[in-house]
């Protein structure tokens, strides 16, 4: 399957800015299940500086310099990406959670990026006991690791709410696990923090989930969005993501673009700005198949760049 993507990021600000500066994680990763094969970023007023990069964690970054004032900047990032099957797993074939937790105590796992690196406390998940507890639950003695992260997924998509209105993309992990209201960051956030509570590394991965319209009905653009999900480290079974907003293992219509310890980390985008005054923010996604005739549509400007 190809899909199409288009993300567009808009700020209007309250008084010009006359210097801006954006780090954008908006670069489909090429990973086993899924190739990259096009991208581009634009920007209008286009940018005076433009350069990429690959993160710590692996992920293409771009970033833009915008000077000139602006009372309004758009972002927008085109890709196509070539999805595979994902290979099936098996649950209770995964090893013993304890065990897993305990080979990332040791050397004996090395890599690029260990799994070691993702079981520790970040700016938006915290290890607390709370989350252990509620962890523990689905994690007893012996348990495969997959098994029971998936016991754990379902008990969230099960306890939790999907609220659009509950929390901001600044809500903490404990104040949604009090009011148990919120949107996918928030599910992520939470099992990544009830996972690491228990000593097992999880990872936070952002991306695109396509949506489908009620039975007869168009799709419509701009109704899709940006989705997050969790990684999880089974040991020899190595990493496999579940999303628990939708009770899943993810499948052929999760396109990954980034993953890291949180949000923090790998925000759409992000950028620090000279001037004074507030500013609105608007995102606009599509996802759409290659057989639809709006797949991959071009961006607004005509100073964009590949990536």
């Amino acid at each position: 399957m190809l899909y199409g993507i288009r993300h567009r990021t808009t700020y209007d600000y309250d008084y010009e800015v006359p210097l801006s500066h954006h780090v954008a994680h908006l670069t489909p990763r090429s990973i086993l299940r899924q190739c990259c094969r096009q991208h581009r970023i634009e920007s209008l007023p286009a940018p005076t500086s433009f350069s990429t990069h690959t993160d710590h964690f692996g992920n293409p970054a771009t970033f833009l310099t915008i000077e000139g004032a602006h009372r309004k900047l758009s972002i927008s990032a085109v890709s196509v990406v070539e999805m595979r099957p994902v290979p099936a797993v098996k649950p209770l074939a995964t090893q013993p959670w304890e065990l897993v937790r305990d080979l990332c105590r040791t050397d004996s796992v090395v890599g690029p990026i260990e799994p070691a690196e993702f079981i520790f406390s970040s700016p938006l998940v915290p290890r607390r006991r709370e989350f252990t507890d509620y962890a523990l639950a689905s994690f007893e003695p012996d348990r495969p690791t997959l098994d029971a992260a998936c016991d754990l997924m379902r008990r969230i998509y099960t306890d939790f709410v999907f609220d659009t209105k509950a929390t901001t993309v600044m809500t903490q992990v404990f104040e949604f696990f009090k009011v148990r209201h919120g949107v996918c960051q928030d599910f992520a956030h939470f099992m990544v923090a009830c996972l690491r509570s228990l000593g097992l590394p999880a990872r936070y991965v952002s991306g695109y989930l396509e949506t489908l319209p009620p039975p007869g009905k168009p799709k419509l653009v701009g109704a899709d969005a940006s989705h997050a999900w969790v990684s999880v480290w089974c040991g020899d079974r190595s990493w496999v993501d579940l999303d628990p907003t939708n009770d899943t293992i993810i499948h052929e219509r999760h396109i990954t673009t980034a993953w890291g310890r949180d949000y923090s980390d790998i925000s759409p985008v992000r950028g620090v700005i000279v001037g004074s005054g507030g500013h609105s923010l608007s995102v606009e996604v599509d996802v759409q198949p290659m057989s639809d005739r709006r797949a991959a549509p071009e961006p607004e400007t005509g100073s964009g760049r590949a990536a």
